[in-house]
Order: C-alpha cells, then sequence, then structure tokens
C-alpha cells in the first residue's frame, strides 16, 4: 500500500468525521469552528484530485469566507442562544433552596 493511498484514506475519513460531528454538534460555536475546518480539509481533499483552482476557492470561500460570516453572525446573537437549552454555561448548583438567602434564613419576611 503507498503513502498516496494511505493519505487519501486518512483524508475521506476525516472529511467524514469533521462533517458528522459539524452536523450533530449541540453548541452553535463547536459547530461553527467544525464547518471552518470541514472545508479546509475539503480543500485538500481537491488539491489531492488534482484540482488545485478548486481547492483554493474551496478554502477562501467555504472556509474563509463563510466562516468568517458565520462567527459574525454568531456574536451578534443575543447570549444563551447558541445551545439548544439556551443557556451558555451550565449553571452550578449552590446548594441552597429557592427563596432562601446566603445565611439560611427565608426571603419571605
Amino acid at each position: 500500500m503507498n503513502t498516496g493511498l494511505v493519505l487519501d484514506l486518512v483524508l475521506v475519513l476525516v472529511l467524514l468525521w469533521v462533517g458528522w460531528a459539524a452536523l450533530w454538534s449541540r453548541d452553535l460555536f463547536r459547530g461553527i469552528v467544525l464547518f471552518i475546518a470541514f472545508g479546509m480539509v475539503l480543500a485538500l481533499v481537491w488539491i489531492r484530485l488534482g484540482a488545485p483552482d478548486v481547492g483554493l476557492a474551496e478554502a477562501a470561500i467555504g472556509a474563509g469566507l463563510t466562516g468568517a460570516l458565520l462567527l459574525a453572525t454568531w456574536g451578534a446573537l443575543p447570549p444563551g442562544s447558541g445551545t439548544p437549552d439556551g443557556e451558555d454555561e451550565p449553571e452550578e448548583d449552590s446548594g441552597q433552596e429557592a427563596g432562601e438567602t446566603a445565611t439560611g434564613g427565608s426571603d419571605a419576611g
């Protein structure tokens, strides 16, 4: 088995894995970054197929420009809209019940 065939197989496996991970990512930012990575790997595939012009266009437009637009749009979204449950960070449980203050008393007079 020659090194060219091994490289082609690795590129196919990486392309499939990155594409699957980008589609099934539950975090919007992670999905965008994986989309950019998918475009870069796809550009390498086009170069290996003997089409460097298509590979360069894929890298510039598919990964670069589209990725930058997606990141700019993600940055303009309101906080909490980047995850399926609507929260950016998971809340830590402080161990206090609702209505209790830090001193252990109740808020209701």
